[in-house]
């Protein structure tokens, strides 16, 4: 899809899908280096701000496809989540992880491929469900806004 035909299917462009789930990566490599830590205020204020900007410039800029737009800048999210616990991973996981099991006789770096394969899937099922969850609410949201007009 050429970037015109993007830009009118969405009614949003790919630039600023891009910007907007680019807002979620502070929080992933301030997690990544141990500068925040989860259930923290500071870490929560670094998990929804995003979110919330992201539903808010999708309905101020009244977006043609919100649900689609928001499950999109999610699968980008995903993306840039995935990339960054790729590059911080050693940061993040002192020691190198074992599987057990019957897979526990595996060398380290055949473990280490499978478990960092896993989690990038895991995170772009993340992103994937926070634009799911993010377009769900701005549907809402729209709806809300058409009946009130009516």
């Amino acid at each position: 899809m050429s970037i015109k035909k993007w830009d009118h299917y969405f009614g949003i462009s790919l630039n600023t899908l891009l910007g907007l789930s680019l807002l979620g990566v502070p929080r992933v490599i301030l997690h990544d280096l141990s500068l925040i830590k989860e259930g923290s205020l500071t870490n929560s204020l670094f998990v929804f701000i995003p979110i919330i900007i992201w539903i808010g410039y999708i309905v101020w800029k009244n977006v043609k496809r919100p649900f689609l737009s928001l499950v999109v800048i999610g699968l980008f999210y995903g993306i840039f989540l995935a990339i960054s616990h790729q590059i911080f991973w050693d940061t993040a996981f002192n020691a190198s992880i074992q599987l057990g099991g019957n897979l526990s006789d595996l060398s380290p770096l055949i473990s280490s491929m499978i478990i960092r394969v896993f989690a990038f899937f895991s995170s772009l099922t993340t992103g994937v469900l926070v634009g799911v969850i993010s377009g769900t609410v701005t549907s809402v949201i729209y709806f809300l806004k058409s009946v009130r007009k009516k």
